[in-house]
């Protein structure tokens, strides 16, 4: 029996580059970096390649500054959604400057360059600047103590972004899963298929998110007239709260597969970065302030099965 616990690596999926077009609205473009990865390709569906940069490396590495800075001194840009982060949790734990460089400079360059040039900066985190031990949904103003390097570096990245620009969003969110890349609902629906049986973390528990809805929860932000206090954190998250082991079982049933999901500790699988027991993230602010509905995270992972075994 193989056990598992969440990888939050994700990898790129190349789309055709929609162009770096010069035609552009009176209101500027909008910058997306990481624009391959999960968020970043839900991005593309929603947003004109007309009036939008989508990034990624090589086209920009957000942690020079001068190609940061070069990027913003020849587009008109309104605004910058950071998609980008290095998200490879345990191999953090021996490449945290790398991770650091990624984490935390990168969004400063851009959250400075935002500043310089009058755009608005939203910047994407994680519940992992968390430490677990609540017993209630983390809010917004909730301390922040992460427990390994990826969850440090996100958590100064976020500081970093708040103190360089006046107009910045930090929007956290947790367990994100898409159709695109690797992450643990593709892991699951081939692991499934293939193996009778899977021993899945029981003890974690968090709000699956599906990047499609994340994607749309930010195109709010760059729709409204926002004023000084609309700035700061935001959490967003799928509604509902389960475990691993649960949205595992999910996954098979919504696939039909027959694989029996055991529930294990996380103490039975240990790895290299701990992660919270509990990272349920309280988002009523984004929902109070923009009357957002958000769908609970079981109907969102139908729609996305639904996507993924049709795709097949």
């Amino acid at each position: 029996m193989l056990n598992l616990i969440l990888s939050t690596m994700t990898q790129d999926r190349r789309l055709p580059d929609p162009g770096r077009n010069k035609p552009f609205s009176s209101g500027g473009m909008v910058l997306v970096t990481g624009a391959n990865g999960q968020l970043g390709l839900e991005l593309r569906r929603l947003l004109s390649p007309q009036t939008t940069l989508f990034t990624d490396l090589p086209e920009l590495d957000i942690t020079s500054a001068k190609a940061v800075r070069v990027l913003f001194e020849e587009y008109p840009i309104r605004a910058c959604i950071n998609a980008a982060a290095y998200t490879a949790v345990d191999k953090a734990e021996t490449e945290s400057d790398l991770a650091t460089r990624i984490n935390v400079e990168g969004p400063q360059y851009l959250a400075e360059a935002c500043e310089a040039f009058g755009a608005l900066m939203l910047h994407i985190s994680t519940d992992f600047v968390f430490d677990g031990k609540a017993n209630k949904p983390y809010g917004t103003n909730s301390p922040v103590s992460p427990l390994s390097v990826y969850g440090q570096t996100k958590a100064e990245g976020e500081s970093r972004v708040l103190h360089a620009c006046s107009r910045a969003i930090v929007v956290r969110t947790s367990w994100l899963y898409s159709q695109w890349g690797s992450n643990f609902v593709k892991t699951m629906l081939r692991l499934g298929a293939e193996r009778p049986a899977l021993g899945v973390v029981s003890d974690q528990h968090g709000s699956p998110t599906w990047a499609r809805d994340l994607a749309g929860a930010l195109m709010v932000f760059l729709e409204q007239e926002l004023t000084g206090e609309d700035f700061g954190i935001y959490h967003y998250a799928n509604a509902g709260t389960t475990t691993w082991h649960g949205l595992a079982s999910a996954v098979m049933a919504g696939a039909g597969l027959p694989c029996v999901v055991n529930p294990i500790q996380t103490a039975e699988y240990p790895t290299p970065a701990r992660r919270p027991a509990w990272s349920v993230l309280d988002t009523s602010r984004i929902q109070e302030r923009f009357g957002l509905p958000i769908p609970r995270w079981e109907d969102s992972l139908k729609e996305c099965l639904t996507l993924l075994l049709n795709s097949e």
